[in-house]
């Protein structure tokens, strides 16, 4: 810290940012698909070399991106997560036995992070009740046979009335993690930042929810620089804040038409 109106929370590096995450940590992680994945945090903990972290993201990126290389690496012990389909890695590993998974529902998953982060505890909702989200039994983990070795409990389900139309909702549990790491377009020393496009998705409910929140930008701009009403995420959340300039970045999944067999007329 260099003393700006004394809460400056810049760090010289990724790998100083990250240095003090121990084996087991559990990590809430930004990103939505390859949109706003924290790279250079995530690759500075994969040089650190923790392990057994239990991982709460959106997805676990690709075989060779975002947090598929701490999964590749053998890093990860548990994710929570709405969405795995792009990443073999992850599907060998679930069902081999060597990976514990929770799969929550998207909107569910936000939700959870916020409240967290927020002070709340729990909630109800409507989404996943009359399926095993709700009633249990979603494989959360296999033995080396390929049988269920852990499945997800059964979950409180009660009836209100919204609307004047009464309605089963089931209980979620908030989340809360021992850190977060965020990308972020622009961010400030004192750790306000401003998030671009998809990637303000899940990047600011992961950083509520950890309690040491690592917030990698783009750019670092001085204390007053940012318009307050452009600001996504206050810095009351964020704890560390690196620079790391213009990183590289991906796409997912690229579809492209042919222009070749475009009907005539287009």
């Amino acid at each position: 810290m260099d003393g700006v109106s004394g809460i400056d929370k810049t760090v010289e590096s990724a790998a100083a940012a990250v240095a003090d995450i121990g084996d087991g940590a559990s990590i809430a992680v930004g990103g939505f698909g390859l949109a706003g994945n924290p790279i250079a945090l995530i690759e500075a903990l994969l040089a650190q070399g923790a392990s057994a972290l239990s991982i709460v993201s959106n997805n676990c990126g690709v075989d060779d991106w975002g947090l598929g290389v701490l999964l590749h690496a053998h890093r990860i012990r548990k994710m929570t997560s709405s969405y795995v389909g792009e990443n073999k890695e992850f599907e060998r590993q679930f069902l081999s036995g060597a990976l514990e998974v929770e799969l929550t529902p998207q909107g569910t998953l936000a939700e959870k992070l916020r409240a967290g982060g927020s002070g709340i505890a729990a909630f109800f909702t409507p989404t996943g009740v009359g399926t095993q989200v709700a009633e249990g039994g979603l494989p959360r983990r296999y033995d080396a046979e390929g049988r269920v070795a852990l499945a997800s409990p059964a979950k409180e389900v009660r009836t209100f009335e919204l609307g004047g139309v009464p309605r089963e909702f089931v209980l979620e549990e908030a989340i809360t993690t021992d850190f977060a790491l965020v990308h972020a377009a622009t961010g400030d020393r004192h750790g306000n930042l401003i998030f671009n496009k998809a990637a303000r998705n899940f990047n600011p409910l992961a950083a509520m929810a950890g309690r040491v929140c690592i917030a990698q930008v783009e750019h670092l701009v001085e204390p007053g620089e940012l318009d307050p009403d452009q600001v996504h995420l206050p810095g009351i959340y964020v704890q560390r804040i690196v620079e790391v300039g213009d990183i590289e970045k991906r796409v997912e999944r690229r579809t492209v038409r042919d222009a070749s067999a475009q009907p005539r007329g287009e």
